[in-house]
């Protein structure tokens, strides 16, 4: 049985099922996203041997599982697998399908012709081709299918990588509901592309990587050299080498010798010629294709250090160590570097000559404007700021010397038209360009949204909680307490709603023996969390990025929340040898005694709260925190980060206040028994030697809260349980030693 709801605004898209034909690795992957935002989905592949005729599809769903795109197990159950030969008639009850097979322009036409009968009025029918112009695919069809038929181009894997390509015709109806698809249901930013070989990201990406290598070759640039220039860029860390390594140099001839096939001769990629580089057919003779052959560009040596490919000799050497930190300016002033008379300084006038001339002499015959080209290597090929924006942020001087190394013929009349601007534009950002909040300090602001809503927005390091959050938290809860209707808790970062607690306030406390100081922080957190949960009006916690320890409780003590489906969600206390201070342990026992039936049951369900608060990592999705009951799996997740502010004011006006704050209990279970219960496992890990004792020890702590609530201990008993034990841990050298090295490192210390 499915135990997930459809994401946020998915029910009002007129999309309930999906085919997706080819189960490799990309249609596989594509079909997970679609079942991770509730949509069934139908996925086909050809016939297997025998009996076993699901056999390729079944493989490709378990290689989905295995590659973790799925948003934990819930999810699978809404695939359905199948083959082309039984189950094609599926297919009619399909408001999308999407095909992904071979790239084989007669194989293509062929399944269309056989889908054409069967498909639906109004169904969409779309190729994830990255190289077959859609005006090809098409011809034969009916005019009814040629409207409804698209390109449809993800990048992999389809769970994480944001960018949806979408190439439509003349009628724009069926290309606008697999926008609103894209982005609703599947998280994605969906540009527009014109019909060209190789669309917009994989145009511009392939050219750049082309251009990279050939100018270092020429140039005599060192694979570390090229690749820290590339970071200069702003590229990932990978770099330009890196990259073909993760691509994999045996897909280089017919990944690019197909697009320099379909583009003129006269093309730069044509003139860039990658696939004919010495180095290139060298490492693709010798088996050595990168990360999967672990061997390409890079290799690690059998003393297991990183070793480079010499660019001249073909042999590996070393890694000469060298990184962005050895460029003019530790590569931070791009026009510091591009007016570098050295090897590296050249090399970087002689790329990013070419692909900004590039992106300008084709932006008008790939993209609707220079916008798209932008985010196509942004989104692509992780790019912080497009080709178009680097060139738009140098100085003119530095424009001038890049001029002169460009072709002729480059439009730079295109530059004249407005950039187009992107970003938020709701009302937390109209709020904050007005600038004065309600309240504020360093650390936090109160903003008016108008209609009576508020907002907390927490501005500190990693947004972590400390004593002047708190005031302005309590600022807010006392206006729910008055004329405001409701509060959104977040703002528009997307990689940390709340880290958790102000650690390194803790430090210091801990250092100076400071513990009054200590108990008056928990007991304060505690009342204050109490309160937003008790306040007049209700509070939703808009939530991205990570949502640890204090973060993850203050949004448990909201009246609702809204989760962006990739928020990292976990109770992470017990690895700095702490415990929940603020009530983390009480609501997941809230949530474990909420409409159980039996003592069995409950014991149960106790014991999947334990797990959640004693994680190694944080919940890897929304999904999948809502399972462990990190988060309420009734409440909305949305797979597009930039809705989730705006799903939060919609959740916010159908919320009532919190009232009563808690379940009644009903059952009580023997606290020993479920001591034991608990640890019983633990207890094996650390005799085994899995375990260590300091470990073993902080997990019996929380493992006692869970035991005295699952007994019926009152929840002001309980908070004041977690307090002591809180305490009590702080006071152990082990504690302290844990909490530094997680500050210096980001990891924790094994005790």
């Amino acid at each position: 049985m499915n135990t997930i709801k459809m994401a946020f605004g998915v029910g009002d898209l007129d999309c309930r099922r999906v085919a997706v034909i080819g189960a490799g690795n990309m249609g596989g992957g594509i079909a997970a996203q679609f079942a991770n935002a509730g949509i069934a989905v139908d996925l086909l592949d050809r016939v297997g041997p025998d009996e076993a005729r699901n056999a390729p599809a079944e493989q490709g769903l378990a290689q989905q599982i295995a590659r973790q795109a799925f948003m934990g197990e819930a999810p699978v159950g809404f695939v359905r697998v199948g083959n082309t030969e039984d189950h094609l008639e599926r297919v009619a009850e399909a408001d999308w399908i999407v095909e992904v097979i071979l790239e084989d322009l007669d194989l293509k036409r062929a399944l269309y012709e056989r889908i054409e009968p069967l498909r639906k009025p109004g169904a969409i029918v779309s190729s994830n081709t990255s190289t077959i112009l859609r005006e090809r695919l098409i011809e034969g069809r009916s005019a009814a299918f040629q409207d409804h038929f698209l390109i449809s181009h993800f990048f992999n894997p389809p769970r994480r990588m944001a960018l949806l390509e979408l190439i439509g015709g003349d009628d724009r109806a069926a290309f606008d509901r697999a926008a609103e698809i894209g982005r609703r249901a599947l998280g994605k930013t969906v540009i527009e592309c014109r019909d060209t070989p190789g669309f917009i990201a994989n145009r511009l990406g392939c050219t750049w990587l082309s251009v990279a290598v050939v100018e270092a070759l020429r140039l005599g640039l060192t694979v570390e050299e090229a690749d820290a220039v590339h970071m200069a860029f702003g590229v990932p860390r990978t770099g330009v080498f890196g990259l073909l390594d993760l691509i994999g140099l045996d897909v280089v001839k017919p990944i690019w010798g197909s697009l320099m096939a379909a583009l003129l001769e006269t093309d730069a990629i044509n003139g860039f010629d990658l696939p004919g580089q010495g180095v290139i057919t060298d490492l693709v003779a010798a088996g050595r294709f990168g990360r999967k052959s672990r061997a390409g560009f890079y290799r690690k040596s059998e003393s297991g250090g990183m070793e480079a490919l010499d660019l001249v000799t073909g042999d590996y050497r070393a890694h000469s160590g060298f990184t962005q930190k050895d460029l003019p300016g530790e590569g931070r002033d791009l026009d510091l570097l591009l007016n570098e008379d050295t090897a590296p300084g050249a090399y970087a006038r002689a790329v990013l000559a070419q692909v900004v001339g590039y992106a300008l002499t084709h932006a008008g015959e790939i993209a609707p404007s220079l916008k798209e080209t932008d985010l196509g290597m942004e989104l692509g090929y992780a790019w912080r700021a497009g080709p178009v924006a680097l060139w738009r942020g140098l100085s003119p001087e530095t424009q001038a010397r890049l001029r002169a190394e460009m072709p002729e013929g480059v439009p730079f009349g295109a530059l004249a038209a407005p950039v187009v601007q992107g970003g938020e534009t709701d009302r937390l950002s109209r709020a904050q360009a007005s600038g004065t909040p309600l309240a504020g300090n360093a650390a936090a602001a109160l903003w008016d949204l108008g209609d009576d809503v508020i907002c907390l927005d927490i501005r500190s390091k990693m947004h972590a909680l400390g004593p002047e959050v708190f005031d302005i938290l309590e600022e807010g809860v006392s206006r729910l307490n008055g004329a405001a209707r409701g509060m959104i808790v977040g703002n528009h970062n997307p990689r940390v709603f709340s880290a958790g607690a102000d650690l390194s306030q803790m430090v210091a406390w801990i250092e100076a023996a400071k513990w009054p100081a200590i108990e008056a922080f928990i007991t304060r957190g505690q009342s204050v969390l109490a309160a937003l949960r008790t306040a007049n009006a209700p509070s939703v916690a808009a939530m991205r990025g990570l949502a640890l320890g204090g973060g993850c409780e203050l949004a448990m003590h909201c009246t609702g929340t809204v989760a962006h489906a990739e928020t990292r969600i976990g109770l992470p206390e017990h690895l700095v040898g702490l415990v929940p201070g603020w009530g983390g342990g009480r609501r997941l026992l809230d949530r474990a005694r909420a409409g159980v039936a039996s003592e069995a049951e409950l014991a149960d369900r106790i014991a999947l709260a334990f797990r959640a608060a004693t994680l190694e990592t944080p919940a890897a999705s929304a999904r999948e925190a809502g399972a462990l009951g990190l988060l309420d799996p009734s409440q909305p997740v949305v797979m597009h980060e930039g809705d989730v502010f705006a799903a939060a004011l919609a959740h916010l006006d159908g919320l009532s206040p919190g009232g009563s704050v808690h379940p009644p209990v009903t059952l009580r279970l023997e606290p020993q028994a479920v001591l034991d219960h608990l640890l019983a496992d633990r207890k094996t890990a650390r005799d085994d030697g899995a375990l260590r004792q300091n470990a073993f020890e902080i997990q019996s702590r929380i493992a006692d809260i869970f035991a005295r609530g699952g007994g019926g201990l009152s929840d002001a008993d309980l908070a004041s349980f977690e307090c002591d034990a809180f305490m009590a841990l702080t006071k152990t050298p082990e504690t302290l030693a844990r909490i530094r090295h997680m500050l210096r490192s980001g990891k924790p210390l094994r005790i």
